[in-house]
């Protein structure tokens, strides 16, 4: 595999599926404000309206003013997880959001890159990259952008009961090397709307919480300070591994 350096002068070579990223673009791209519109419309007015009830608890739009860049985290349950966390984003941020996501499924054939492109801003990410590209990609984008809002599942894939896994070193990584906080949010009912191997999302109620911006830091205290909050809004959420967590969180404090 090639490695990229992401920058303008190799705008020509890049693969199509980067293309759309405004590290790279040198347009404006109207289709794709277009289909965003199309798909916002279609998000906010009738899928997450009445079929799935979305409700937001939290002030995302306070936040929105105060922090232009965030890398955007949550627990990750459905394929409702990113859409959800976009509906609930003010469709005047949309241009500035974008969603880490896995290029062997959203960019599989034509159709999936065409709209993982234009209607989700997704980033495409390589999860059996050894050279760190998907890393340079990400924080190239927090780095540089005056404003964007980019949403990852630190839980690296989706939970098939609900239960909260150990955080990848990604998002670390991600917001270390940018000096990019992060907000947390959790996602209520999303597991059972639309279970690991079901093929479409039931109808029914789901709640976003927006919770608070934490600083850049290691991905144990992350973890450990989102795993905090989220107690307060739902006391017995399932851990996975949450013995040999703690377990370590202790030996790194020794």
């Amino acid at each position: 595999m090639r490695n990229w350096d992401y920058e303008n002068e190799q705008w020509t070579q890049l693969p199509y599926h980067l293309k759309h990223l405004p590290l790279f673009t040198r347009h404006f791209d109207l289709m794709s404000k277009f289909f965003r519109m199309l798909w916002a419309i279609f998000l906010k007015l009738i899928a997450f309206r009445f079929y799935v009830r979305l409700t937001v608890v939290g002030d995302i739009k306070q936040i929105q003013k105060n922090y232009p860049k965030l890398l955007v985290i949550s627990n990750h349950g459905s394929h409702l997880d990113a859409t959800s966390i976009a509906a609930a984003v003010p469709f005047s941020w949309w241009s500035n959001l974008y969603i880490a996501a896995a290029k062997d499924y959203f960019f599989s054939n034509p159709l999936f890159t065409f709209f993982s492109q234009h209607a989700l801003g997704a980033i495409p990410i390589d999860r059996k990259d050894k050279k760190g590209e998907a890393i340079q990609l990400c924080v190239n984008l927090l780095k540089r952008l005056d404003k964007i809002w980019l949403i990852i599942f630190p839980e690296g894939t989706r939970s098939p009961d609900g239960s909260l896994r150990n955080f990848k070193r990604g998002v670390s990584l991600f917001s270390e090397k940018s000096n990019c906080p992060l907000l947390f949010m959790y996602l209520e009912g999303n597991t059972e709307l639309w279970p690991k191997g079901r093929v479409f999302a039931k109808p029914g109620k789901l709640r976003i919480h927006v919770g608070p911006v934490h600083p850049p830091g290691p991905i144990d205290l992350i973890y450990e300070h989102y795993l905090d909050w989220v107690s307060t809004i739902n006391p017995d959420i399932p851990v996975q591994n949450q013995a040999a967590k703690k377990e370590d969180s202790q030996t790194n404090k020794a």
